[in-house]
């Protein structure tokens, strides 16, 4: 899966926001964003759009794994604990997939292991190839 990793070094916006892909394997994959000062908002926390473009990394990834374009039809994220230090982790779990959709759930938790975040997302399977 090493080639996925090349793949998604593409992803100028994670890479601009600082996330670093950790992980790929079919259907899943793992990441992680150290918190900087950009990262908080105004109260000083981890803003939501930090936390989303984190797992909707990993969420990409994953869905693109078995090397057939995917995009997202549906995304749902849940934040459940703030977060102001330290480093985040995303890992993203294929929950069902078939030609045309596959689900996916993306666990975001601090370096304690403590969840942040549960994303949950659906993507529509194209038949076009990432590597053709």
């Amino acid at each position: 899966m090493e080639h996925m990793i090349q793949f998604f070094k593409n992803d100028r916006f994670a890479e601009r926001v600082g996330i670093e892909l950790l992980e790929v394997s079919e259907g899943s994959a793992r990441a992680r964003m150290e918190v900087k000062d950009h990262h908080l908002n105004s109260v000083n926390i981890v803003h939501g759009a930090a936390i989303f473009s984190l797992a909707d990394l990993v969420f990409s990834v994953a869905s693109n794994s078995h090397g057939t374009v995917a995009v997202a039809v549906n995304v749902n994220i849940t934040f459940m604990k703030a977060a102001s230090k330290g480093t985040l982790f995303a890992e993203a779990t294929e929950v069902s997939r078939n030609p045309k959709l596959a689900s996916y759930t993306i666990r975001v938790t601090d370096e304690a292991g403590e969840l942040i975040a549960l994303f949950q997302g659906m993507v529509y399977r194209k038949k076009d190839k990432i590597f053709p």
